[in-house]
């Protein structure tokens, strides 16, 4: 917008300057031709009057025969052709013409080149000028317009930090009482409403998951006390219970990263928390674990995000899952399963997403996992993604390095 406004402010302008350069040339050029013809005049009607004031020398057969030295003064035989008191331009000269007698004409002329020289001096002016006077319009029009659209850009820039960040900010508004201050008024009132709709469900999702722990857990109680009775039964119900409680924890740790809390770090030791992870889960793990990679982190967070990689690599492995830690810092976990589709591998970090629809729902999780742990680390400022392999499923967690992780690397 800044660049549009300069270049049509600058284009409207050039115009202006020309049409009013060529209008000034032709009124100057007409002026300074009428004021050589009206000198020209002038002088004719002197030199006519000089010639023919009684007491004038007369010599020469002809009766009247005047000498004149000045070589803009020609007196000559009238012509009947021409009309006494003629002006006429021709060669660089304006020439005025008036009757001596009946066959005596003088004729005086004025050269142009003072109006030429004026008029090609006029032109260099403008030739240099107005590309320097449309210089200086577009530097004053990019700069007002800058300072203008200055607020604007402040306001993007904030609500680009809001939408990344914290819905409790708010755009700054300008004091002046203008399009652009209205304009930060709405969107501030249009964050108000967004963050108490946001608030409203962060809200109902923790009250909901509070509210299912309680009798969750009771219900779990009176299962494992029935058990004895009905164990085939009991186990089974057991199974479900234990997924039920484990959604709630989930949706309490969605509740908690939505709301933005702020993250307790420390110095954490990532090949330790990936090792001991890998110890808990229930199929054989190959580990690749580079000592002294250390990440600035939650260390409760973190190791979630581990648990829930190695837990979905363990659900669809074949025979084993392998982990590595390397200085970067850099953890990956990969599974000897079938793999995930280039074309979905954004799609498994989508909250309630399983891509393998035809098997049983209850043999896998809710489908929060990946999307957990992609939020914890984006929350750490890290990646996770899914990278090609020769076989299974990559997964990648990279995070900012610390100094002692860049030491070691």
């Amino acid at each position: 917008m800044r660049l549009r406004a300069t270049v049509t402010v600058t284009l409207i302008v050039a115009v202006a300057l020309g049409v009013a350069s060529a209008v000034l040339i032709g009124v100057l050029r007409t002026s300074l031709v009428d004021g050589t013809a009206d000198e020209a005049g002038r002088r004719a009607d002197q030199i006519t009057t000089l010639i023919a004031a009684p007491g004038a020398p007369l010599r020469g057969e002809t009766g009247r025969s005047f000498t004149i030295s000045d070589p803009d003064v020609l007196v000559t035989k009238a012509d009947p052709a021409l009309p006494a008191g003629m002006v006429s331009t021709g060669d660089g000269y304006v020439t005025a013409t008036r009757a001596l007698d009946a066959g005596t004409t003088v004729a005086v002329r004025a050269s142009l080149a003072p109006t030429q020289l004026a008029l090609q001096t006029l032109t260099w002016v403008l030739i240099v000028g107005i590309p320097l006077l449309l210089a200086m319009v577009a530097g004053l029009t990019w700069f007002s317009v800058g300072r203008a659209l200055a607020p604007v850009s402040a306001i993007r820039a904030k609500l680009a930090d809001i939408t990344a960040r914290d819905l409790h900010q708010r755009v700054p508004e300008p004091h002046a009482r203008d399009e652009i201050a209205a304009l930060a008024k709405t969107v501030n009132g249009t964050l108000d409403r967004l963050e108490t709709a946001v608030d409203l469900h962060k809200r109902f999702v923790a009250d909901a998951a509070h509210e299912l722990r309680s009798p969750i857990a009771t219900l779990r109680t009176r299962l494992e006390l029935g058990q004895r009775a009905a164990p085939a039964l009991a186990g089974e119900s057991l199974t479900d219970v234990t997924r039920l409680q484990s959604l709630a924890a989930d949706l309490l740790v969605l509740a908690r990263l939505d709301a933005g809390e702020p993250l307790r770090l420390q110095e954490v030791d990532l090949g330790q928390l990936a090792t001991e992870e890998a110890l808990r889960v229930p199929v054989p793990t190959n580990l690749d674990i580079a000592p002294g990679v250390v990440v600035r982190g939650s260390p409760a967070q973190l190791t979630r995000v581990i648990t829930n990689l190695l837990v979905n690599a363990a659900r669809h492995c074949e025979k084993a899952v392998s982990v590595r830690v390397a200085p970067g810092p850099l953890l990956e976990v990969l599974d000897d399963g079938p793999g995930i589709p280039a074309e979905h591998r954004e799609t498994v970090f989508h909250r309630f997403t399983r891509l393998d629809e035809a098997r049983d729902r209850d043999a896998g999780g809710a489908g929060l996992g990946l999307a957990i742990a992609r939020e914890i680390v984006t929350a750490h400022g890290g990646t996770l993604t899914i990278e090609d392999s020769p076989r299974g499923a990559l997964f990648r967690l990279t995070l900012p390095s610390t100094p002692a992780t860049a030491a070691c690397g």
